[in-house]
């Protein structure tokens, strides 16, 4: 069966915007606390992080060109009603829903 895919940016990235500092994604972040705290869970799901400049090749692949913002959780089976679609890819890329998807679908720590 294949396995939710979940796009993060990769933490400690430089931003030609501002110079001079090291960077994470602060929603990205957020879910990479939640992988953190259940690293057994997090095996379930396929995990991709891609670099900080657009455009991102491997989401585009999946997502198109207007869906970048990351985070991303692609549904294998049963996506949600809320789920976005291109090209026949059901998506979410809300970083709340996705927290509360991950608990949901994977078993992790609900946010209280």
């Amino acid at each position: 069966m294949a396995k939710d895919k979940l796009f993060l940016i990769k933490p400690g990235f430089t931003n030609p915007n501002r110079p001079g500092g090291v960077f994470v994604c602060p929603a990205c972040n957020q879910v990479e606390g939640l992988l953190a705290a259940s690293p057994e869970l997090a095996a379930n799901i396929d995990v991709e992080r891609v670099a900080f400049p657009r455009p991102r090749p491997d989401v585009v692949a999946l997502l198109g060109e207007d869906n970048q913002s990351l985070p991303a959780l692609i549904f294998a089976d049963n996506p949600p009603a809320d789920a976005r679609e291109h090209n026949g890819v059901r998506f979410i890329s809300d970083t709340t829903r996705i927290l509360a998807l991950l608990a949901e679908r994977h078993g992790f720590p609900q946010l209280h």
